[in-house]
């Protein structure tokens, strides 16, 4: 479900974050503190000698999904409050500050810890995407069985589908089918 036109990094470590799970087939990347940690530590979010728990696990889930109401938002369609609510709690729980350090200015954690390293890395991936004006270009698919996360780089923003030749196709199939089926059942019959 790749795009076609390179997309930025910051971009892609918020997609890719929210395409940790796929609802279409009920696959989950972070399925343990360790797939967690794994995963931060392969986008060098944090080091590899991380140590993350349950809890850790839980509020990253709770941050993803809440990610993923925004971006359905992107997409044109009402946001789940209670999703956003609870991001907005778990964001509250792991503070930020601003650095110039390292060529700054970057969102970096306000404390200590791998939980918070990673949402400061999130947050500043958000900042970064608002900043270059392609936060609203992350959607995620308009078939409701779907919601995978991709990069609207078409040129009017009016992307759908997370690919036009597998959830586009198949959402247009069966609006052709259902046309197909309402002009039989109008037909006279004789």
């Amino acid at each position: 479900m790749g795009d076609e036109r390179p997309v930025p990094a910051a971009v892609r470590l918020v997609r890719d974050f929210v395409n940790t799970y796929e609802p279409q087939v009920d696959e989950e990347s972070l399925a343990t503190p360790d797939a967690l940690r794994d995963w931060l530590v392969e986008r060098a979010v944090v080091p590899a000698g991380a140590r993350l728990g349950p809890a850790d696990l839980a509020a990253a889930r709770t941050v993803r999904e809440g990610l993923r109401a925004v971006l359905l938002g992107h997409a044109g369609h009402p946001a789940d409050p209670g999703a956003l609510r609870r991001l907005d709690e778990a964001l509250a729980a792991a503070p930020v500050r601003m650095t110039f350090a390292d060529g700054g200015p970057r969102l970096v954690p306000a404390r200590p810890g791998p939980l918070d390293a990673a949402l400061a890395a999130l947050v500043d991936a958000i900042r970064q995407c608002a900043q270059d004006q392609v936060w609203t270009r992350l959607k995620v698919c308009d078939r409701d069985t779907c919601r995978w996360a991709y990069y609207d780089a078409s040129r009017n923003q009016a992307r759908r589908w997370c690919s036009m030749a597998g959830c586009g196709n198949y959402v247009k199939m069966r609006r052709a089918y259902a046309v197909r089926r309402d002009r039989r059942s109008r037909a006279p019959d004789s």
